[in-house]
Parts: C-alpha cells; structure tokens; sequence
C-alpha cells in the first residue's frame, strides 16, 4: 500500500509541476546515477574528497564531512572547448587538487594539453565559495564573481532574474537558470545531455533555508523554474548537500559528525512540484517549517543577501 501510495503521489506531483510523464521514460532508475556509497565519515579514515562520475565528461565531487560538516557537492563539466566546475567548497576543502589531477586525466584521455576552466557557483555562501583564492592563479581560469550583477553579467543573463542564458562549453550548451530566494545570486544549472538539473540549495536532499525576507522571491524563483520543467525533461536534481537520512522526513542534527543511512543525493524531478506546493503555504515565520519525505523547508530570519 505504501508503494501505491508513493507511486501516486510521485504521478500526482509530476502532473502538477508540469513535467510529462513521457519526458522521464529515457531516464535511468534514480539508485543506479551513482556506481558507490558517497563518503559519509563513518569510517575512522577516508579521503578528503571523492569522485564519481555521471559520463566521461561530467564528475561529481564530495567534500568529506571530516574536513567540514557541510560536506558539500560540486560539479566539473567538461565540453570541447572549456570545462565548468561548480562551487569550490567550503572551509577546510582540498578542491583544487581533485580538480586539477580530474583534468589531467581527461586531457590525457583526450589527447589535449589544456583547456580552460570557468569557476562558477551555485549561490554565494561561504561553504560554496571558501576555495575560490585556490583557484584565482590557476592559468587559463576565470572565477565568476559572487554578486548577482557578476553572474548575470559573465552569463548574458538579460532581465535577471526572469532570463535564462545559455552557456555553451563547446557542443554542450547549458541553460543557466536564475533562482535567486535562499540567496541572492542563485542559480541553477540544465544539461539537456543528461537531462539533470544542478540545484544548489534551492533543491537538495537536506534543510531548505528561505529567509522570510527573500520568500517571493523563492516562490517566484521556484514558479520559474517549473515552468522550465515543463518543457525540457529533467531526469535527476542534484543539489549540493545531504542532510536528510534514509528514513523520510528525518535529518541529521546540526554539524552532524557523520551520515549513516544517508539519503541518496539524487532527486526525481517531481521533488519540484513538490517544493512548489509547499513554498505557496504560509512560511511567514521560523516556527512554520514544513517536513517532507526529502526535504524541509525552513523559513529563517531575514538576512542581507
């Protein structure tokens, strides 16, 4: 009953958010994105960072939880004539050398000696942002600035944020959604190549903070970006944090140590529909949280940016 029950609700949740059923046949089942367990520290030793990877051109990196409890997720995307890495990690991350040994081996598999690489991000904070000076001497590598005005500046984002840019990396153009609402210079990134969605902190398995200040502007983001749903097929949301468990509705506490029975980092892409509904709910105050099987939405107190 409970399978039933859930299969249903997923249909429902799809229909509402605008994404045809049809646009998700091609997709690979959810549990099988990733081949291995994502480093969780429970394990007295692990490495600082872990990779995996979605296809030849396209890699996920971990920043170990031992190194920083926000444990982020970050994105290096490759196409023919530059490569995007998304987020640079938080305190205490060792980024740039799993960055730069990624594209070591994919030059060498490509027979190439360089290529350039845009460093970008999802949004602003400091545990997205803390390895960017690692990267400002890098050669042959721009760092996006951190204001909305950079971002939609070096995008080409015209009326941000309503506007969607495309970035092209060289036979693999991205759409680059604004999704300004948890933070002021949010985005979210499209690969019509694998049909996923990089969501930041918008959209994550985890603790969904929307500054009660910046509320419309989360909805109006969120409304946006079904909207885009709609008409482009979006296969998995791969945000940039866990912080749920595998039991639903259920998260870590606050600078949890370690994640066992963590859930999976991929969402479907009805988890938009879903955290639609729940941002037209009244969240005008911190005490009016709202759980949900894969996420929590938490109003916050109004912030700066």
């Amino acid at each position: 009953m409970r399978l039933a029950r859930i299969v249903g609700l997923s249909a429902a949740l799809l229909m509402a958010s605008g994404v045809a059923q049809e646009a998700t046949a091609a997709c690979p089942p959810l549990p099988k994105l990733f081949a291995e367990k994502w480093i969780d520290g429970t394990l007295p030793q692990e490495p600082s960072t872990q990779v995996q990877k979605l296809d030849n051109d396209s890699f996920v990196i971990r920043q170990s939880v031992k190194t920083n409890f926000e444990a982020p997720f970050l994105y290096l995307l490759f196409g023919r004539d530059r490569a995007l890495l998304v987020d640079t990690g938080a305190e205490g991350g060792q980024i740039r050398p799993a960055v730069d040994r990624l594209i070591t081996q994919w030059l060498a598999a490509h027979k190439r000696s360089s290529i350039p690489l845009v460093v970008a991000h999802s949004h602003s904070h400091g545990d997205h942002v803390a390895g960017d000076a690692t990267f400002r001497d890098r050669p042959d590598t721009t760092v996006v600035g951190l204001q909305p005005s950079d971002v939609a500046s070096f995008f080409g984002v015209h009326d941000w944020p309503k506007g969607i840019a495309t970035f092209d990396l060289g036979g693999r153009a991205l759409s680059i959604i604004p999704t300004p609402g948890h933070q002021a210079a949010a985005i979210m990134i499209y690969d019509p190549r694998l049909k996923i969605l990089l969501s930041g902190d918008t959209l994550y398995p985890g603790r969904l903070y929307v500054p009660v200040n910046f509320l419309d502007d989360n909805r109006a983001s969120v409304d946006r970006l079904a909207s885009f749903a709609a008409k482009h097929p979006i296969c998995a949301a791969l945000g940039a944090h866990i912080e749920m468990t595998s039991e639903p509705g259920r998260d870590y506490g606050h600078e949890a140590p370690e994640h066992r029975h963590e859930h999976p980092l991929q969402l479907p892409a009805q988890a938009i529909g879903e955290l639609q509904a729940g941002l037209r709910k009244p969240l005008d105050t911190p005490d009016q949280r709202q759980v949900h099987d894969h996420f929590i939405i938490v109003p916050v107190p109004a912030r700066l940016e």
